[in-house]
């Protein structure tokens, strides 16, 4: 994992809180404390991609409880960008006190539009879009090298999800196959709708971004592009598109960490 824009205190191959202690393989562990006299933001609300539902954060949620944090995973119905936001909008109402926004993939448009919400103090993005308000994400995807799941996307019936070998092969790269079929067997459709936003809370809110770089689903140089964009905080990490899942606890440090300086 390699640490950029502005950077995190580094505390050697150990995560610094202690739920999340041990090393990183692989990586250096990016934490520090929590800035002396600010208390830490408690509430910590996921929003999952396209192709996925909440149960994607499985393995990133017991972490953050375990650290104290109150967390609440959207089921996004990716019937529409409305009804997605409007879900992430129930869950932000439900919190009682300051609030984490944190997304992957697709979800990341969903926080662009929810994100201005009053008690949001900042935003996490997991290889996730970061649309401009008004942007045509495909527009600007067509900049960088085209991602190899696109040729596996199905589209019928106004929704598109991905076949089974492209699945494996390239949205869950470097998930172990049996668990990787379990994702793929709940994976959820996405409406084919041109998801556009109308704001983009990410100029107003403080951002953290967790590049993938070797996402096989978004090219990680257009992570990058984004990352740099709205001046996130930002983390590379050796994974595919699935950091949250093949690298929880690198993607729960960097929740913490956003939480402690939010």
């Amino acid at each position: 994992m390699e640490i950029s824009r502005r950077r995190f205190s580094a505390l050697g191959a150990g995560v610094a809180a202690t739920t999340l202690s041990g090393t990183l393989s692989g990586a250096t562990a990016a934490q520090a404390e929590t800035p002396p006299g600010k208390p830490a933001v408690r509430n910590v609300v996921l929003v999952h991609g396209a192709y996925a539902d909440g149960s994607s954060w499985a393995k990133v949620i017991p972490l953050l409880q375990e650290a104290g944090m109150n967390v609440t995973a959207v089921q996004n119905p990716l019937t529409s960008l409305a009804d997605d936001v409007a879900a992430t909008n129930f869950a932000l109402a439900r919190q009682d006190g300051p609030t984490l926004l944190v997304a992957h993939s697709y979800g990341g448009t969903v926080i662009s539009e929810a994100g201005l919400a009053p008690n949001v103090t900042g935003l996490v993005y997991v290889a996730a879009r970061a649309p401009e308000a008004g942007e045509d994400f495909a527009a600007l995807s067509a900049r960088f090298p085209t991602p190899p799941v696109t040729s596996g996307i199905i589209t019928s019936g106004g929704f598109k999800w991905i076949g089974r070998s492209a699945f494996l092969r390239d949205f869950a790269n470097g998930v172990p196959r049996k668990e990787a079929l379990v994702l793929y067997a709940a994976q959820g459709l996405l409406s084919t709708a041109a998801p556009t936003t109308s704001v983009a809370a990410w100029r107003e809110k403080p951002s953290w971004y967790a590049v993938s770089k070797d996402d096989r689903t978004i090219n990680p140089d257009l992570e990058r592009f984004m990352a740099r964009r709205m001046n996130a905080t930002t983390i590379e990490v050796d994974s595919g598109h699935l950091s949250l899942v093949t690298h929880p606890k690198i993607i729960a440090g960097l929740i913490l960490r956003a939480a402690a300086n939010s």
